[in-house]
């Protein structure tokens, strides 16, 4: 019985299924796409992340040039580290949705019609 006090009508699915779909070639596939976005988009960020940091440390006066009114070069900066996060963001809901979501469904889709 489910916390609700209804019964649920599926019950958990058991360890060999679990095993069976993280060995197929369709999770392989899933973990090789995630792995071709997150990783070398990881590390460009950490890459830019890291010389913003460096350039705020060491480099004052480049950081502090004036481009219009009070607003730096250093303000510049730190407001794109917002920006391309939400690029990033954004280009990994539609990597998602176009690369590892329909792989995932077949998956979520085999390991649910074993169980019935």
């Amino acid at each position: 019985m489910s916390s609700t006090g209804q019964s649920d009508p599926s019950p958990g699915i058991d360890a060999e299924t679990w095993a069976a779909a993280q060995n197929s070639p369709e999770f392989a596939t899933l973990r090789q796409r995630l792995r071709k976005f997150v990783f070398p988009v990881s590390a460009v960020f950490l890459v830019w992340y890291l010389v913003y940091v460096l350039l705020a440390d060491y480099a004052h006066g480049f950081m502090s040039i004036k481009l219009v009114g009070n607003i730096n070069v250093g303000l510049v900066l730190g407001l794109l580290q917002f920006v391309s996060t939400f690029l990033i963001t954004t280009l990994y809901v539609r990597y998602a949705n176009k690369n590892l979501d329909p792989v995932a469904e077949q998956i979520r889709e085999r390991v649910e019609g074993e169980q019935r």
